[in-house]
């Protein structure tokens, strides 16, 4: 029952990690998926997931023989001595020889794309879009009033997030800023819009900044509520705030804003996204 346990959590990491995700995929898959095994430009897990998939199951196993080897046997012993415990045991081997030849193609699949030239829009990118983005004057963790007039002319990201947030909303941030590293785009700008104006008071900023390691140009921004909660509905970001706890559930929404002030992409939960729309920004920037 162990080892069948062992197998079967196996199975439905590996599963989570390299199913391939459809436009429709729910945010909390791709999210679960980020923060588990990461991601890389190929949309396949990083090193450490990688090192998570293939070493949990070898620790688990390890363990399972130290302390149980003598059983282990025994007991597989005895499963083969009759037909119905040999054709399970036949079953098992194919579907895990299945898995493993399976998770082989999508990793082969996806390398091409890593040694080859930079992301290229897809399917799975939404159409871009020409509309003015709405305009945002918010305090930031420097003290001062960050406006979106003031990026006219670069690239900026825009995401949504608050301080008091353990799971989703680091998340978001964290997503943001691999893309950003992933695909080389350093200097584009993140402008990171509080969801909490209750408590993420602009003299809080500079310590949530902090928490979420913002690089010297990126922005956290706050202000009044009635100030906040204006700017979140004109980007029409969907939030719901629980009175009694002071917790907000809400999306995982990243927009670009190209050199012109428009609105290019809105990108919910589906950081491959995120990356190759930064990857259209450069070659754009590069061109200019």
């Amino acid at each position: 029952m162990a080892l069948a346990a062992i197998l079967t959590i196996s199975a439905a990491w590996w599963w989570l990690a390299l199913a391939p995700l459809g436009d429709d995929a729910p945010a909390w898959v791709v999210l679960t998926r980020e923060v588990c095994f990461g991601a890389s430009r190929t949309g396949l897990p990083h090193a450490g997931g990688w090192l998570l998939l293939i070493g949990e199951p070898i620790g688990m196993l390890g363990v399972l023989t130290i302390v149980w080897g003598a059983e282990l046997r025994t007991g597989l012993a005895r499963l083969h001595r009759g037909f119905a415990g040999r054709a399970a045991s036949t079953v098992v081997v194919l579907l895990l020889a299945s898995g493993l030849l399976t998770a082989g193609r999508r990793v082969a699949g996806a390398r091409g794309l890593a040694d080859g030239e930079p992301f290229a829009v897809t399917a799975a990118l939404p159409e871009r879009g020409r509309a003015p983005a709405e305009p945002l004057a918010l305090r930031d963790q420097l003290g001062g009033v960050t406006r979106l007039d003031d990026y006219l002319g670069r690239w900026v990201m825009v995401t949504f997030a608050f301080g008091h947030c353990e799971d989703i909303c680091p998340v978001i941030v964290q997503q943001a800023k691999r893309a950003r590293a992933d695909e080389g785009a350093d200097s584009v700008p993140l402008l990171v819009i509080s969801l909490d104006p209750w408590r993420d008071a602009p003299e809080r900023l500079g310590a949530i900044a902090t928490a979420w390691e913002l690089a010297p140009h990126d922005r956290a921004l706050s202000g009044s509520v009635d100030e906040v909660n204006a700017a979140l509905d004109a980007w029409r970001i969907a939030r719901q705030r629980d009175p009694d706890t002071g917790m907000i559930a809400h999306g995982s929404t990243i927009v670009l804003v190209d050199p012109g002030g428009r609105e290019a992409w809105r990108i919910e939960g589906a950081p491959q996204r995120v990356r190759e729309a930064l990857a259209i920004a450069q070659r754009e920037r590069t061109a200019r």
